[in-house]
């Protein structure tokens, strides 16, 4: 089967970028640039894995797994994708329940073993 992944960003240089890096190996991509996007894409095909850029058009991209509960909604597998490592974003995405945060860019080869992990 092949593994879908949810790439939660509002940049669409970011998002064409990587989704040319998953398709060419062998991922199912989809797109969200805000968080209700986000959450209408995981209750309509829940990904195998979300990929979560935290600074949205329509706020904080955590907001996402919180209205997914708050709705009675299972958050899929998620890694916090950010430009800041410090210690309190590292916690809050932690708490939200996300495998990880990685601090952008992201090397590619990073990326794909990650997500490689995550997704089996």
């Amino acid at each position: 089967m092949t593994p879908r992944l949810l790439l939660v960003e509002d940049s669409t240089n970011v998002t064409d970028a990587l989704r040319v890096l998953f398709e060419a190996t062998g991922h199912e991509v989809r797109v969200a640039a805000t968080v209700d996007a986000a959450v209408r894409a995981c209750v309509d095909s829940r990904p195998d894995l979300m990929l979560l850029d935290l600074t949205l058009p329509d706020g904080d991209g955590l907001l996402v797994l919180q209205r997914l509960r708050a709705d009675g909604h299972e958050p899929p597998p998620t890694a916090a994708m950010t430009g800041h490592d410090d210690p309190d974003t590292v916690r809050r995405c932690a708490d939200a329940g996300c495998l990880a945060t990685l601090v952008k860019p992201v090397p590619t080869r990073e990326l794909l073993r990650r997500v490689g992990e995550w997704v089996v």
